[in-house]
């Protein structure tokens, strides 16, 4: 069994990227037949070759942006891959999700290099998904220890001060953790489909209250024309990624003050997953005026970024959450995911759900601070999730005297 590091090279930041050609698409099983190298990488749109090549190539993720490809994979003596994560070499702390700045605050005051660092995440994603892809088999378990361990290998290599593992499966942030990786939580709030047939059923088991509300948003946001459409495969035009852009490019402005993201990322991948994208685009007077951008799993629809250029009330509610929610009934899909924050989720049918981090620091008086910071920040976060899920809109049940 080796373990291989397929890397771009410094000089090679743009269109072209040697480590991501590396990473593994499909895989030979020993019955000849093509699968995916994990259980769960193949409904998760994030994690594949289409998604991440995507980031390199239109050069959103490369070495320029901060964003080193440093990939890792496990291969058998025959060069069949076992396991494989993606790993980033970072001088920044942006388009994580995962907030470590006043880490590296501390740790620069200190005297210390918090960069750089190394991160195993998908880029500008907060999406749960496989980090540590291992082919199922008898050599499972040891591609998987080997693959963290040329992980903790390469913080020495790349004298970096960290190994930050974001958005895994809660299965891989307990095996992480139980190696000695701390632990921290977070969470989002997503829409849960209970077996819903249309969006009135979904409606009908809100209180009279929140089903009000939405359906008076839903009103609003469509008055004086306003029309939706739903664009995939064929209908993924440049000219409809060029308006979406534009919806884009002003919500990150105002947002991160510098979007991740550049026009030739969404022409990119827009070729290469027509069949997994759905862009939710409302449509006015002959012009679009604002758009969303979802990606399709097996059993999840994902939200991803969102922007308007005629304001309007309501219509982000239509085009980003309602949509969504109603898209995912009418093709029996368990989840929505709508990205990270919001709070005002919840008054819409979004319910909190835990996400997981798992991190790794070299300098022990640095691990120690972090370690006692976590055990607060977790403590909080669970409480916070039962106040939470207090407050959701679902009718309650009367009581029974």
């Amino acid at each position: 069994m080796r373990r291989l590091e397929k890397s771009e090279t410094e000089k090679d930041t743009t269109s072209k990227s040697d480590c991501i050609s590396a990473w593994p698409r499909k895989v030979q099983s020993k019955s000849g037949q093509v699968e995916s190298i994990s259980e769960q990488d193949s409904s998760n749109p994030f994690i594949t070759y289409d998604f991440l090549s995507s980031l390199e190539e239109s050069g959103a993720a490369t070495a320029r942006t901060g964003w080193l490809g440093r990939h890792l994979l496990v291969e058998d003596e025959n060069g069949s891959v076992l396991a494989a994560q993606p790993v980033y070499l970072k001088n920044h702390s942006r388009g994580e999700y995962v907030f470590d700045h006043g880490w590296a605050e501390a740790f620069e005051s200190a005297g210390g290099h918090y960069y750089p660092k190394l991160q195993i995440a998908v880029p500008f994603t907060p999406v749960t998904g496989p980090r540590l892809l291992v082919r199922p088999g008898p050599s499972a378990d040891a591609a998987r220890e080997a693959l963290v361990a040329a992980g903790l290998q390469l913080v020495k290599r790349e004298k970096a001060s960290s190994l930050h593992v974001t958005f895994p499966l809660e299965s891989e942030w307990k095996y992480l953790t139980g190696l000695g990786l701390l632990a921290r939580t977070d969470r989002q709030f997503h829409w849960i489909n209970k077996g819903y047939q249309t969006f009135a059923d979904f409606l009908s088991v809100l209180s009279s209250r929140k089903r009000k509300m939405i359906l008076r948003e839903r009103r609003e946001a469509l008055k004086e024309g306003v029309e939706i459409l739903r664009l995939s495969n064929a209908d993924l035009t440049e000219t409809a990624w060029d308006a979406f852009y534009k919806f884009y490019m002003d919500t990150g402005s105002r947002k991160w003050g510098t979007p991740y993201l550049n026009r030739k990322f969404f022409s990119i991948v827009g070729e290469r997953m027509r069949n997994r994208i759905v862009l939710i685009m409302a449509k006015r007077a002959g012009r679009f005026i604002a758009g969303a951008l979802n990606f399709l799993g097996d059993q999840s629809i994902y939200g991803r970024y969102w922007g308007m250029t005629e304001p309007r009330p309501f219509l982000h509610f239509e085009v980003c959450y309602y949509q969504a929610i109603e898209y995912a009934i009418e093709r029996g899909l368990k989840v929505v995911e709508a990205g990270a924050q919001g709070a005002h989720k919840l008054t819409r049918g979004y319910q909190p759900v835990t996400t997981y981090s798992a991190h790794f620091i070299a300098n022990s008086s640095l691990r120690r601070a972090v370690a006692e910071y976590l055990e607060r920040e977790r403590a909080y976060v669970a409480a916070e999730a039962k106040e939470l899920s207090a407050l959701t809109p679902f009718r309650r049940e009367e009581p029974d005297f």
